[in-house]
């Protein structure tokens, strides 16, 4: 120690120089000890206390002295409590000597504090992290000591008469004790006399902390109350410190009982303070060897916690969110308003829990039945919100994928009203009925027109089946991939069917439509094309008798479909036991198909159903060109129909088909004059007596009615009725009236009279020999 000054600081008091001396030291000394640094504190503290008490006492009858005196108590006391924090016990020693120094005093410091921090997971138990944290606080000697751990320095504060009760903000000290497991320290200050909320609050403290050994130690004193016991093990449940719980249950603490308590949960989301039993408190936590504890110990299942987030609806279906803590409180593991555990795995969109509870016996299909009448399955509920992964498990456990409501509802069509895409096409994938019908009949399709998701419904049903996958159909009536692609015009979806063997071209609809009659009357000419091509059979009618052509005249698509029929006829593809081709191609007027089919067999005056030939449908429809192909491949032009109309008859029908008309006209007059018949000749100019010749026209233009050259004449025109002079010579021989007659010019201008039985007879002989004519005399030219 340094030498000290020796300055009077009382002036003219009236003390022995040497008195005076000392009282100096002692205020120096107490300076340097509140301003010194640490190391020397020590030093300096020794110095004072050794002075004899009376000293003391004088010097603080100044005010001056009075603070120093003060201020170095509050240093001593500072320094004790840095001591018993720190472990050196020969300070504590010193500074004890002296009585003056408060032994309770609470001074600042910096505690290393163990921090328990609980990390979630969504299906693992939360795993503790263990992390030291400097914590600045007011602490005494005594729990300083405590916290750190150093026996001898407890028992030194004990002895100086340190309260065992005294509480500061971290606690008691035998809490301090508790929390870091320092057991010998704790049983020192339970000895002490540690009061029951010190030992109750420390109790808890090692039970929060995990500390088993404090805990029993605390135990076998039977401090603590039952209740504090209770919030022991559901807080030590909480947190999965198995030793702890095992304690408690081993002193006769209730397995069953309840305490509030904070339950935190990522997967579902839960951060609520809420009372429930250990059980509950360590199924939140996901602390698998404290259940597994619980339950040989003998926890029940069935007490209930008001845990859950969704508000199930007890007369309806309804789920409503309510927030976390605030739904109906259920148990473990038994029903709630009607629901499964299983259901409440697939409300919180937990597949895992859906998987295992489902490999451990838990009913599929189990049906949930709501006051109202309402019934629904675990399907019904994922499909409704669009679990895909908890839904993937329920089809891998066999549930029903065409399962109905009380309303006839399925699943496919719950994803189509909620517009859940990704669930409908699992749903298809895995081979859900899209022909089913609710009980009011209406099929996923008409949900989906309804409800404005035909949209999303047709792309999931062309991208499954351009993927490979089959749409499966109980009733093809009521719904058929081929129609439901035919209807929506995609040309590479119905190529796709109808490369497999269970697709028929030609299956018939509710209304008796195919699949070409849809695409003929929606014109998608494309996919009727390809129907055609592949083997639709275009004679199929409708129920009420229409067949494709029928059907695409009607809606405006007859040409582009009639193209696409003679397509397939040129190409020989087309098939329709009931079409007649050349009747078609014959009423189309394309003289190519014409051709085509009468080079390959087809007959020129086949019948069809009315007994019409090819020519009458030419002829209905105008065509002359291909009139004149008909006739010229042999067309007969008397056949009647069973209408008893003939072609001429249908052409003078209707005064369009004037050109029509005279093509028959001409036709039927070429073959009566060269084909001949009986006619009466009249001889000189009218004055002889008509006699009955055979008369033929030949090609070459020649006119006969016998072998001699007077007998056969080149005509050059002829003309109905008779000449001026032969009227005249058949008046005067009074001939009867009613005779047909025409006459003919011949190349020489000999004129010659004929009679003919009728006046449409005699009109063809004068229309034949004239055409007949006309071609002789071009072909010389």
């Amino acid at each position: 120690m340094p030498e000290l000054p020796t300055v009077d600081p009382l002036g003219d008091a009236a003390l022995p120089v040497k008195k005076k001396e000392t009282i100096f030291q002692l205020s120096i000394s107490i300076i340097f000890c509140i301003k010194a640094p640490f190391q020397y504190k020590p030093i300096f503290a020794t110095h004072i206390l050794t002075l004899p008490a009376g000293f003391t006492s004088l010097f603080s009858t100044t005010t001056e002295s009075a603070s120093l005196h003060q201020r170095g108590l509050e240093g001593l006391a500072q320094s004790i409590v840095i001591a018993s924090l720190e472990g050196d016990e020969l300070l504590v020693q010193n500074l004890l000597v002296n009585g003056t120094i408060d032994i309770n005093y609470e001074g600042t410091v910096n505690l290393r504090l163990r921090q328990l921090d609980f990390i979630q997971h969504e299906e693992t138990s939360d795993e503790l992290k263990v992390d030291y944290i400097l914590f600045k606080t007011d602490v005494t000697p005594l729990f300083a000591a405590a916290h750190a751990g150093h026996v001898d320095i407890v028992k030194r504060l004990l002895a100086a008469g340190a309260d065992v009760n005294q509480r500061i903000f971290r606690g008691y000290a035998v809490t301090a004790a508790a929390r870091e497991g320092h057991s010998e320290v704790l049983s020192i200050l339970l000895k002490s006399g540690a009061y029951q909320p010190a030992c109750e609050e420390a109790f808890l403290e090692a039970c929060l902390t995990g500390q088993a050994e404090t805990a029993e130690l605390l135990m076998k004193w039977e401090l603590a109350r039952p209740e504090v016991l209770t919030s022991a093990l559901v807080h030590a449940s909480n947190r999965g410190f198995l030793g702890i719980v095992d304690l408690l249950l081993k002193s006769g603490v209730d397995i069953n009982s309840s305490h509030r308590v904070l339950l935190r949960s990522l997967k579902p989301s839960l951060h609520s303070n809420l009372e429930c039993t250990p059980l509950i408190a360590a199924i939140v936590s996901r602390q698998t060897t404290v259940v597994k504890h619980l339950l040989r110990a003998g926890a029940r299942t069935d007490c209930k916690a008001r845990l859950g987030a969704w508000s199930w609806d007890s007369r309806s279906e309804e789920v409503l969110r309510v927030g976390a803590g605030m739904a109906e409180p259920y148990d473990a593991t038994c029903e709630s308003q009607g629901r499964s555990l299983l259901c409440h795995a697939i409300l919180c969109n937990n597949d895992d829990a859906t998987q295992l509870l489902l490999r451990r016996g838990a009913n599929v299909d189990f049906c949930i039945c709501t006051e109202d009448g309402a019934e629904f399955r675990p399907i019904h509920l994922a499909s409704k919100r669009g679990l895909l992964s908890v839904l993937k498990v329920l089809i891998s456990h066999g549930c029903d994928l065409n399962a109905q409501t009380e309303k006839g509802e399925t699943p496919l069509m719950l994803c189509v009203l909620q517009g859940q895409q990704e669930c409908f096409c699992e749903l298809l994938k895995s081979g859900a009925d899209f022909a089913a019908c609710d009980k009011a009949g209406k099929s996923v399709i008409d949900v989906a027109k309804q409800t404005r998701q035909d949209t999303f419904v047709y792309q999931t049903v062309c991208s499954l089946i351009l993927s490979g996958k089959r749409v499966c159909s109980s009733d093809l009536q009521s719904f058929s991939p081929l129609h439901f692609a035919a209807h929506h015009g995609n040309a590479e979806v119905v190529r796709q069917l109808l490369k497999r063997k269970d697709v028929h071209p030609d299956q018939q609809g509710k209304s008796g439509l195919t699949a070409a009659m849809i695409a003929a009357q929606e014109g998608h000419i494309e996919v009727f094309k390809e129907l055609i091509f592949s083997g639709a059979d275009i004679s199929m009618k409708t129920m009420k008798g229409a067949n494709a052509m029928k059907l695409a005249e009607e809606s405006g698509y007859k040409e582009q479909c009639e193209k696409v029929v003679c397509d397939a006829i040129i190409a020989g593809v087309l098939k329709g036991a009931a079409f007649n081709e050349i009747h078609f191609a014959a009423k189309k007027g394309n003289c190519e198909l014409l051709l085509h089919l009468l080079k390959h067999g087809h007959s020129v005056n086949c019948l069809d159903s009315q007994g019409s030939t090819p020519l009458m449908a030419c002829v209905r429809e105008g065509h002359t060109d291909a009139c004149k192909l008909l006739l010229s491949e042999g067309a007969d032009c008397y056949v009647a129909n069973k209408a008893g109309e003939t072609v001429l008859s249908l052409a003078r029908k209707n005064a369009s088909k004037k050109m029509v008309e005279e093509v028959i006209l001409d036709h039927i007059a070429k073959r009566v004059v060269l084909a001949g018949a009986q006619l009466s000749k009249h001889t000189k100019q009218g004055k002889g007596t008509p006699h009955t010749k055979s008369v033929k026209l030949l090609k070459s233009g020649v006119l006969s009615w016998g072998s001699s050259k007077k007998r056969n004449v080149l005509c050059m025109e002829a003309s109905l009725g008779a000449s001026q002079e032969f009227q005249q010579n058949r008046k005067s021989q009074g001939a009867l009236e009613g005779v047909y007659t025409f006459r003919v010019l011949t190349i020489k201008g000999r004129e010659i009279h004929f009679d003919a039985s009728a006046s449409f007879s005699a009109e063809l002989w004068a229309r034949g020999i004239n055409l007949v004519a006309k071609e002789a005399l071009a072909s010389k030219c």
